[in-house]
C-alpha cells in the first residue's frame, strides 16, 4: 500500500455516476412498493489515487452531488474532511438539507474518507481505529410481496448460513401479519431470532396490539412500528411493548439533530443510522459517539459493504443489516463487496480504504447518469 508524501493532496477531479438496477422480483414493505434501486457513486481523485463513496437514493441526488463537488470539493485538500463537510452543509442551507441533499453529501463524504485512507495506504478501519474485527449481521428481506413459501425459504436459508437474526417486513396486510410471523417462527425452529419491520405502517394502538402478539411469538425486535416522524408514538411503544422486544428506528436520520431528538425523546431501544443518508462517515461516527454517551446500542441500516468497516470501529455498534437488495447490488457492481461468514461481516484489511472497486463493465448496462467534475 502506497503512502502519499504530499500533505496537501488537493482534489483535482471527480466523477459522479448513477445506476438503476432492477430487483430480482417486485418488492414491497408495509408502506412502499418498488422494482428497482438506484445507487449514486462518487469518485474523487488526489495525488493519483481515487476514492469511492456511494448512496442509495433517487437519481436527482446525482445532480446535487455534481454541483456540490464543483462548488466545494475540487481544489480542497483530501485530508481536510471536517472543513469540506462543513462547507457542504453551508452550501445547502437553502436547498432543503434532509432527503436527497443528505444522500448526495453522504456519498461525497464517504468518498472523502475512502480517499484519505487510500492516500495514507491503510484500510479505513485501521485509520479509524478498530474496536472489533467482525460485526454481527442480520439477514433482511422477507418482503410483503413474497409468497409464504418465498418468505420461509429466504429466512430459513439465512438461518442455515449462520445468521443469528433474520428480519421480515410486515404491515402491508395487518390481518395477515400474525399468521406470517407464526409461520416463520415455526420454520426457523429457534435457529435464529426473528425481527419484524413495519416501516411505519401502523398507528400507535395497532402497533401496541401487534407488539404484544409478536412478543408472545418470541419476536425480539420491532422496527418502525409507527412512522419515525412520530417520536411520541415510538416512545409510547418503548414504554409499553413486551420487555423481550427492542423498539428500533432511525434509518431516516438525515442530520445530526434528528439523532439527538430521537434520543432526547427516549423514542427507541436501539438507534439505527444509515451512512448513505445521515451525512456519510463523518456523521455516522458522531452519532455513534452520541449513542455511546447516551448508553444506546447502535445498528447500521443496509449498505453492508460500508457499514461493516464503520461498525467494527464504533464501540456501541451491535449489528449491520445485510439487506437483500443492497447485498445483491454491491456484489454485482463492486469488487471487494463484503460477504458474511457464519453471520458476521469482517472487513478485508488487505485492501486500502473501504476495499471497494467499481466493476465498470458489469455496472455499465445499468448506468443512468455520468458526469466528470
Amino acid at each position: 500500500m502506497k503512502k502519499v508524501i504530499d500533505s496537501a493532496a488537493p482534489i483535482g477531479s471527480g466523477n459522479v455516476s448513477a445506476f438503476t438496477i432492477p430487483t430480482d422480483q417486485p418488492e414491497s414493505d408495509g408502506t412502499a412498493e418498488w422494482d428497482s434501486t438506484t445507487v449514486l457513486i462518487v469518485e474523487l481523485t488526489a495525488a493519483g489515487l481515487t476514492g469511492l463513496g456511494y448512496s442509495y437514493c433517487n437519481l436527482a441526488a446525482a445532480y446535487i452531488a455534481k454541483e456540490l463537488i464543483q462548488k466545494q470539493v475540487i481544489g480542497a485538500s483530501a485530508f481536510d474532511i471536517p472543513s469540506i463537510h462543513s462547507a457542504l452543509d453551508r452550501q445547502v442551507r437553502n436547498w432543503g438539507r434532509p432527503g436527497l441533499v443528505s444522500n448526495a453529501i453522504s456519498a461525497i463524504d464517504t468518498c472523502l474518507w475512502d480517499l484519505k485512507a487510500r492516500l495514507l495506504g491503510q484500510p479505513l478501519l485501521k485509520m479509524l481505529g478498530q474496536a472489533r474485527d467482525a460485526i454481527d449481521a442480520y439477514g433482511s428481506g422477507g418482503f410483503t410481496s413474497y409468497t409464504e413459501k418465498e418468505l420461509l425459504n429466504q429466512l430459513t436459508g439465512w438461518a442455515s448460513e449462520g445468521f443469528s437474526c433474520v428480519k421480515m417486513k410486515i404491515g402491508r396486510d395487518p390481518q395477515a401479519d400474525v399468521a406470517r410471523v407464526t409461520a416463520v417462527q415455526k420454520a426457523l425452529k429457534d435457529r435464529a431470532q426473528l425481527y419484524v419491520d413495519a416501516n411505519g405502517a401502523y398507528d400507535r394502538q395497532e402497533a401496541l396490539h401487534k407488539s404484544q402478539q409478536f412478543g408472545d411469538l418470541g419476536v425480539t425486535w420491532f422496527e418502525e412500528p409507527v412512522t419515525s416522524d412520530d417520536r411520541i408514538g415510538l416512545h409510547f411503544l418503548v414504554e409499553r411493548a413486551p420487555a423481550v422486544m427492542k423498539i428500533a428506528a432511525g434509518e431516516y436520520i438525515y442530520v445530526l439533530d434528528d439523532a439527538r431528538l430521537m434520543i432526547d425523546a427516549h423514542a427507541v431501544d436501539v438507534l439505527q443510522t444509515d451512512v448513505t443518508r445521515c451525512g456519510g462517515v463523518t456523521n455516522f461516527l458522531k452519532i455513534g459517539s452520541l449513542c455511546e454517551i447516551s448508553h444506546y446500542p447502535y445498528s447500521a441500516h443496509t449498505a453492508p459493504s460500508i457499514h461493516a468497516t464503520l461498525c467494527c470501529s464504533v464501540v456501541p455498534a451491535m449489528n449491520v443489516e445485510y439487506f437483500h437488495d443492497h447485498a445483491r447490488i454491491e456484489h454485482m457492481i463492486f469488487d471487494g463487496a463484503v460477504t458474511p461468514v457464519h453471520g458476521k461481516l469482517k472487513p478485508d484489511l488487505s485492501r486500502p480504504g473501504l476495499g471497494l472497486e467499481l466493476k465498470r463493465s458489469d455496472a455499465q448496462k445499468h448506468q443512468v447518469f455520468s458526469a466528470a467534475v
